[in-house]
C-alpha cells in the first residue's frame, strides 16, 4: 500500500506540494491536518485514547478524531471520512477555528499542522476500529478543560493547544 500523502500548505493555507506523511513529520514541514470535536446533547465531548500502536502519541486521550485531508478532499469530507473509520459513525460536521502549532515528539518525528477544528454532535456510542482507538468516553467539557490542568501528560499536544487557545471556540455552551 502507498504511503498516504499529506497536503503542503504555507502560512495562508494555500496548497504549495504533496509529501508522503512520515517525510513531512521528519521534516517538520508545515502541512493541513483536522480535528474533529463531537459533542452530545449533554455538552458531554467524545475523547478517544490513540491506540498503542501509533508512531507517535500512543496512548493518549485526544478529541474525538484527527488525520490529514487528502489531496482534493475538502475539510468536511476529510472529517466525515476519518470519524468512519476511526469511530465507525459519519454526522453533519460545522468548521469552527483554524491554527497553526508546531510539537516534536520523543521519536524524532515533528508535527507541524494548519489544523482545521470541526465540531459535531452525535448521542449514540460509537463503533471503535481498534487499529487506530484503544477506548472511548463522553467527558463534560468542563471537566476535560479541569484534567488536563490536572494531567495534562496523558492528553496530546494539539488536544492541550485548541483547549488552551481556543476553548471558547470549541464550547458549544457559549
Amino acid at each position: 500500500m502507498k504511503e498516504e500523502q499529506v497536503i503542503l500548505v504555507n502560512k495562508n493555507d494555500e496548497q504549495i506540494g504533496l509529501m508522503p506523511k512520515m517525510e513531512a513529520h521528519e521534516k517538520a514541514l508545515l502541512h493541513r491536518a483536522f480535528s474533529v470535536f463531537i459533542f452530545n446533547d449533554k455538552n458531554e465531548l467524545m475523547l478517544q485514547q490513540r491506540a498503542l500502536s501509533k508512531y507517535h502519541s500512543p496512548g493518549l486521550w485526544t478529541n474525538t478524531c484527527c488525520s490529514h485531508q487528502r489531496d482534493g478532499e475538502t475539510n468536511i469530507q476529510a472529517g466525515k471520512r476519518r470519524l468512519k473509520e476511526e469511530m465507525g459513525f459519519v454526522v453533519d460536521l460545522k468548521e469552527s477555528i483554524s491554527f497553526i502549532y508546531k510539537a516534536p515528539f520523543d521519536n524524532g518525528l515533528t508535527e507541524h499542522e494548519y489544523d482545521h477544528v470541526m465540531l459535531g454532535v452525535y448521542n449514540d456510542a460509537p463503533n471503535i476500529n481498534k487499529e487506530e482507538v484503544a477506548d472511548w468516553k463522553w467527558m463534560p467539557i468542563e471537566d476535560v478543560k479541569v484534567d488536563m490542568e490536572l494531567h495534562p501528560e496523558v492528553y496530546t499536544e494539539w488536544f492541550k493547544i485548541i483547549f488552551s487557545k481556543f476553548y471558547e471556540h470549541i464550547n458549544l455552551q457559549k
